[in-house]
């Protein structure tokens, strides 16, 4: 996860600083990077996993959704609010998202009419999104493929291990959340 070091300014040495140990800028050279942890590396090491994992999810979220005509961006943003309206703004932040590309995905649900924005008692400009009968429905057309991927997918895995990844990543996320704040 660590980027490899630029080219050299012309002067400076391969650090960035030159001969006064001054860096390009100026500035004193920061030297090099803190050593990781043994956790660190754990955690590096997780990170690179779950972006691989990531784009095999939304691999497999693709072929499940397409006979439904859905993406795995529109049946993620329709899952979001399966229980309980919200507006965009809650959607991204429970999701780790943009608030910009929750609203793309919301006005591409409303156009198709899988979905459908409501007035918000709380707030006048942030309205509610909602999924609409059709939503529901093609949610619903989800369901046995999406049952049958998950169960064929976790047939080797333990139960147990995989609720223990799942409270893990909570924490992360959690962790990750507080550290933004």
């Amino acid at each position: 996860m660590t980027r490899p070091p630029a080219a050299p300014a012309q002067g400076t040495s391969a650090q960035g600083t030159s001969a006064q140990g001054t860096s390009a800028r100026g500035t004193s050279a920061p030297g090099p990077p803190a050593p990781r942890t043994p956790a660190g590396d754990a955690l590096t090491d997780l990170v690179l996993a779950v972006f691989r994992l990531n784009g095999r999810f939304l691999e497999a979220a693709e072929r499940l959704a397409r006979p439904v005509g859905l993406t795995a961006a529109l049946w993620q943003g329709l899952a979001a609010v399966l229980d309980r309206p919200a507006p965009v703004a809650s959607i991204a932040r429970d999701m780790g998202l943009s608030r910009q590309s929750v609203q793309r995905v919301a006005d591409l649900l409303v156009a198709r009419g899988i979905a459908e924005y409501q007035p918000n008692p709380h707030h006048k400009r942030a309205q509610l999104l909602q999924p609409t009968p059709e939503g529901r429905r093609a949610i619903a057309a989800l369901a046995d493929s999406q049952h049958r991927w998950a169960n064929r997918t976790s047939a080797a895995l333990d139960e147990g291990e995989l609720r223990r990844v799942v409270d893990c990543i909570d924490q992360l996320s959690q962790i990750l959340a507080a550290d933004e704040r």
